[in-house]
């Protein structure tokens, strides 16, 4: 299994912190913002992962993580040319890169401190079909993709942002997903503001009844606004000094 982490995207809504650099280089509490999905990739038992990010920013990725070494991996890069293109669209950048394997997708800006390793194993013994993470938001998780499961853990619907949620599982920036996802996503036509959605290649799994929800304890987008940040922030600092993280 290769990994892919996504880590463009202009994000307006953190400016002026974004107005020189990329959010996933600010930091969270004692490190850049991108050593957390770096770090999950390794815990994961993932050796190859392809980092997409803007051209305007790969100079600083490429400055501050070199080859991956540090991280005990082999770190890769691409250029998103249309930051706007959507998450979709940065996933199919690494259909070369994958080479035919499974990938494990984060989002850079995602927080979390599960251990991937066991969804990975449990995913390759199938070995076919899409795999999402959700967690419990309660009466938040209308503001997210929201995803209904069965007893089973198999998806049942996923709705971005419904005024009436089905479930209080919150759809995260995790994802894996079999070899034939850059065939599903070719046939993606972009959504009303003009990105090929990551909602709409995971309801194209779910339409093949190949989609499967993994419940984690906490996550964090940290990348959503200020006040995310700052939770973020003071989530890992408090875990740090506690001996949790």
């Amino acid at each position: 299994m290769k990994g892919v982490i996504l880590a463009g995207g202009l994000a307006t809504r953190l400016r002026p912190l974004t107005l020189v650099t990329n959010k996933h280089l600010l930091p969270i509490y004692n490190k850049p913002m991108i050593y957390y999905p770096l770090e999950a990739m390794r815990k994961a038992g993932i050796k190859e992962v392809l980092l997409t990010t803007s051209g305007d920013h790969a100079g600083h990725f490429a400055n501050l993580l070199k080859n991956g070494e540090d991280f005990q991996l082999k770190l890769y890069y691409a250029v998103q040319q249309n930051p706007k293109g959507g998450i979709a669209d940065a996933i199919a950048l690494a259909e070369e890169f994958a080479h035919d394997e499974p990938i494990l997708v984060l989002l850079g800006d995602n927080i979390f401190n599960f251990n991937l390793l066991e969804a990975r194993r449990k995913f390759e013994v199938k070995s076919k079909g899409g795999m999402v993470f959700g967690v419990h938001k309660d009466t938040e998780s209308k503001q997210y993709g929201v995803i209904e499961v069965d007893k089973n853990g198999k998806v049942l619907s996923i709705e971005e942002k419904p005024e009436h949620p089905k479930s209080d599982i919150a759809q995260t920036g995790i994802y894996i997903y079999d070899h034939t996802v850059f065939a599903c996503i070719k046939h993606l036509s972009p959504s009303g503001r003009g990105e090929l959605e990551v909602t709409d290649l995971n309801n194209y799994y779910l339409r093949s009844g190949e989609l499967t929800c993994e419940i984690i304890d906490w996550w964090i987008d940290a990348g959503t606004s200020y006040d995310e940040l700052l939770n973020a922030n003071s989530r890992v600092a408090a875990m740090v000094k506690e001996g949790k993280l």
